[in-house]
């Protein structure tokens, strides 16, 4: 691939918030054509090319895939956040980002366009900055919540998860809502859909997270791709980043 990527992972202190930290960097003098798959996180892009300035962007949660344009030589680190981030790490919702980004100011907690010279350095110094916002008191239930979806991929029911938190669905649809703008089950969809990465790159085209059937799986894959899986799975010029850089099987 022309576009290289490295995923680093998050030291434990930090990982209720932060699911990885990645580098995207397009080596080639063309720009590349890629589709990105809702994956349920929310992601703080530093980036910089020779047509684009420095400049650091927020995605909020997405619901469907979107088409974008990799620029010819861009370097971009990133900050992939879960969903707990929004409150405890941002200090504000991002109801208003679903399927939507913004560009944040040039000094965003202090980046600058030296950060992307150094891969590490630019993880170190996200992580120092993540702890330093980590002030408030954890919601107990919350961190509950989020560890049963995930740790489920997303294939726990809205009953179960309300049950074992001790929290109301309602209640629960109300905070997503208000934080994300989308309902539990709707996040819930995107987990297990991303769920479903691994085996469809390993050719597995049927379901083996709590779809209800066949048809089921197919319809849901194509609800949030717009692909059939079989389209997925042939990844042609791989233009699906995020199957792409699935270890293989």
């Amino acid at each position: 691939m022309s576009v290289q990527i490295k995923i680093v992972k998050p030291e434990a202190s930090i990982a209720d918030f932060v699911e990885s930290f990645w580098l995207l960097h397009n080596t080639s003098a063309e720009a590349k054509e890629a589709i990105i798959l809702p994956d349920g996180r929310i992601d703080l892009f530093v980036s910089e090319s020779a047509t684009e300035p420095f400049h650091i962007t927020l995605l909020g949660l997405e619901t469907g895939a979107s088409h974008t344009s990799v620029a010819a030589g861009i370097r971009m680190f990133a900050v992939s956040f879960k969903p707990l981030a929004t409150e405890y790490v941002l200090h504000e919702p991002v109801a208003h980002l679903l399927n939507n980004a913004q560009l944040v100011q040039p000094d965003f907690w202090g980046f600058e366009p030296a950060d992307l010279k150094d891969f590490e350095h630019f993880c170190q110094k996200a992580t120092i900055l993540i702890k330093a916002r980590l002030t408030n008191p954890i919601d107990e239930r919350k961190r509950k919540l989020f560890g049963l979806i995930y740790g489920s991929g997303g294939s726990m029911s809205v009953k179960d998860l309300s049950a074992n938190v001790y929290w109301s669905s309602r209640q629960i649809n109300r905070y997503f809502t208000q934080q994300y703008g989308l309902s539990l089950k709707a996040y819930c969809n995107i987990l297990r859909f991303r769920a479903s990465f691994k085996h469809i790159k390993e050719g597995k085209l049927f379901p083996e997270q709590n779809f209800a059937d066949q048809s089921h799986f197919i319809r849901e894959i194509k609800k949030l791709s717009g692909f059939a899986p079989k389209e997925l799975l042939r990844n042609k010029n791989d233009r699906f980043i995020q199957l792409s850089t699935l270890p293989e099987k």
